[in-house]
């Protein structure tokens, strides 16, 4: 993803290949979110309006760079661990031996499957804490992006959720399932710190 286009991207995405897929594109939002933070704090950083708030500033932006790698990265390993669950139903099965090592193989291959997007959704809930921490002291002509940034990171978090879920469905594993689900529910709460943000940003505006 860091040498792809973005164009590349979306033609990928819409081929009929399996891969590049929804798990890739909730990254990428992820991707977007963290970008637009880092806009809003460089257009806020060394204006003297907002001096106060430049320490704020300038930690978000190393995060949200750090943040924005990190999502490339996950839309890589995404398509990564779809094939290896593809490879995996694959697997001969005509013997016993071969149906068990098959199982084995599958449910290996679904939790690394499911792994992906949580942490997709982990690096959203991120991105979510970043426009909560820079709302109050964002340049005021790209306040918007702040609620656009948060707005992004939110349609990742819930993109990602179901990619978890579609995962976990499958996932004959009752403990890592349920460890699982918990870890997607404690980063989901970060949902309402989004829409708080977008309201914040709307009242602000006046929509």
């Amino acid at each position: 993803m860091a040498d792809e286009t973005l164009d590349g991207f979306l033609e990928a995405l819409a081929s009929a290949a399996p891969a590049p897929g929804g798990g890739a594109a909730a990254a990428v939002q992820v991707a977007l979110g963290a970008a637009l933070v880092s806009m809003v704090t460089n257009l806020t950083i060394g204006k003297p309006r907002y001096a106060e708030h430049e320490p704020v500033m300038l930690a978000a932006r190393a995060e949200a760079d750090r943040l924005r790698g990190e999502a490339l990265a996950l839309a890589d390993a995404d398509a990564v661990a779809f094939t290896a669950v593809t490879d995996a139903y694959r697997l001969p099965k005509e013997t016993a031996e071969e149906k068990a090592a098959r199982s084995a193989a599958i449910q290996r291959a679904l939790v690394g499957a499911a792994d992906v997007p949580l942490r997709t959704a982990a690096a959203a809930a991120e991105v979510v804490g970043l426009c909560q921490r820079i709302l109050d002291g964002a340049n005021v002509n790209v306040l918007s992006d702040v609620a656009v940034a948060a707005a992004s990171a939110r349609a990742a978090l819930d993109s990602a959720a179901i990619n978890v879920r579609v995962n976990l469905a499958s996932m004959s594993d009752a403990a890592t399932r349920d460890a699982t689900a918990a870890e997607l529910d404690k980063y989901l709460s970060s949902v309402t710190g989004a829409d708080v943000v977008m309201r914040a940003v709307g009242d602000r505006i006046g929509s």
